[in-house]
Order: C-alpha cells, then sequence, then structure tokens
C-alpha cells in the first residue's frame, strides 16, 4: 500500500500520511482501508537520555550515509484497540517500544531485533546492522542499545565492535566493548513472514523483509566478566535481510 503524501514532522518524532497514519511520540493511528485499524495512546516509561549521541553513537554525526538508527523509547506502556478482519484486540497493558530511522534508502543487507517481555527484570534489547560504505570504505557496523533497569548500555563503533551471523538459522551477535560483552542469540519460534519495504528512488515496495514476530531472544549482558542481566523472552520482534 502507497499513500501520497507522506510528511515526517522535521522538528520532533511523528509522521503523517493522509487518513491512513498518523503518528506521534504519543500516540498512533492507523487506518489501512478498514481491513486493519489501529488506534493507541503511549506512556513513556524510559526515553533515551539526553546524551550527545543516539543510538547511532557517533556514526550519527557523519552526513551522508544511507540509514541511521535511533531507540528512543526503551520502555513503554500502550492503551487502546486494533482491528484487523473484523476482530478487536484490546491493548491496555501492552509493552511499547519506539525506534526512529531515516535516511536515503534501506540497505541492501540488514539484520534487526527488539524484545522487553523478560520474565524476571525490566530490560529492553534492541539491536540493528548493514553494510554502508564512508569515504569507499565498505563497513559492517552493528549497533546495540540495552536499557536494564534504569542503566542504558550503548554499545557502538568504534568504542565497540560486533561479530553478526544472521541468516535461515537464526540471529546471532557477540559484542565487546573495554567494559562490557554482550552474547544474543534469536530464532523464530513460529514460521517468519516477508513483508515489503518501500524503495523511494522507484516509489514502489518489494518484498525483501523476512520478520519473526514473535520469536525467541536469550540475552546475557556481562560487565568486566560479571554478569548484569541474563535473560529469554519469547515475543521478540526480528528481521532480517540478505540478498540471494
Amino acid at each position: 500500500m502507497i499513500v501520497e503524501p507522506a510528511d515526517a514532522d522535521s522538528q520532533q518524532l511523528g509522521v503523517r500520511a493522509r487518513e491512513a497514519v498518523t503518528a506521534s511520540d504519543a500516540s498512533i493511528r492507523f487506518d489501512l482501508g478498514g481491513a486493519a485499524t489501529l488506534n493507541a495512546e503511549l506512556t513513556p516509561r524510559s526515553i533515551w537520555p539526553r546524551r550527545r549521541w543516539g543510538g547511532s553513537g557517533v556514526g550519527q554525526l557523519l552526513p551522508g550515509l544511507p540509514q541511521y538508527w535511533h531507540p528512543w523509547l526503551l520502555g513503554g506502556v500502550a492503551y487502546g484497540e486494533a482491528t484487523i478482519d473484523g476482530e478487536k484486540i484490546v491493548l491496555d497493558g501492552a509493552h511499547a517500544y519506539a525506534e526512529k530511522n531515516w535516511g536515503r534508502a534501506f540497505p541492501e543487507r540488514w539484520w534487526w531485533g527488539q524484545a522487553d517481555a523478560f520474565d524476571a527484570d525490566e530490560t529492553c534489547v534492541a539491536f540493528a546492522g548493514g553494510p554502508l560504505r564512508v569515504r569507499s570504505v565498505g563497513l559492517t557496523p552493528t549497533l546495540l542499545a540495552i536499557r536494564i533497569g534504569e542503566r542504558l548500555i550503548s554499545l557502538t563503533p568504534p568504542i565497540a565492535w560486533t561479530a553478526a551471523t544472521v541468516g535461515v538459522g537464526g540471529w546471532h551477535l557477540r559484542t565487546r566493548s573495554p567494559g562490557h560483552s554482550v552474547e544474543i542469540e534469536g530464532e523464530a519460534l513460529a514460521s517468519a513472514v516477508t513483508l515489503p519495504v518501500p524503495t523511494p528512488d522507484r516509489m514502489a515496495v518489494e518484498p525483501r523483509s523476512t520478520q519473526a514476530l514473535a520469536g525467541r531472544l536469550r540475552v546475557v549482558v556481562r560487565k568486566r566478566g560479571r554478569t548484569l542481566f541474563e535473560g529469554e523472552s519469547g515475543l521478540a520482534g526480528l528481521e532480517r535481510h540478505i540478498e540471494p
């Protein structure tokens, strides 16, 4: 479905596409022709603190990158309802997470994941990565943000480096920095679905994104060898796209 015109708020977090989409940092409204609707209010509990850099780290200061990423809402609650094919779903008390992506286009390959439904702790995990070129130099960074209670751990190059193996078998990340190490393993618990993504240069959509909307994510976070958090979520969002 392509809706024109669509505009993003240049001063705050928000987007509007005619009557189909109206979203801000406080509410979200979707009306996809009656087949699916969403009306929800968002109550934030943990917002990215006022730091010099966002989720992309120092890379956010580099101009001209194809894509930037910033997970600004690392814990919130939704109130409202959704309707899908006539079935109403009450969302009151549902977990809410929100991020911002911007740039010229989606990369040819990427991986992404997010989970905040862990049993023992108030924790949110989000990561995103893919190849890019900086002054003809090819790089493949992965960006990682973890909230454990009131503590936020942001791991991005060049301070932290992540080895990522993403494919049909799952999502595997190993991150190392001078102070922290993180291990993430994800897998689709049910059949993944392939969803379209926009190609702005052609004003079209292509089925290029494989997503597990209720996947499993296991996370271990250590600081100088001491375990800060270890947990598993069965309600993780996991996404991958690898060109054949």
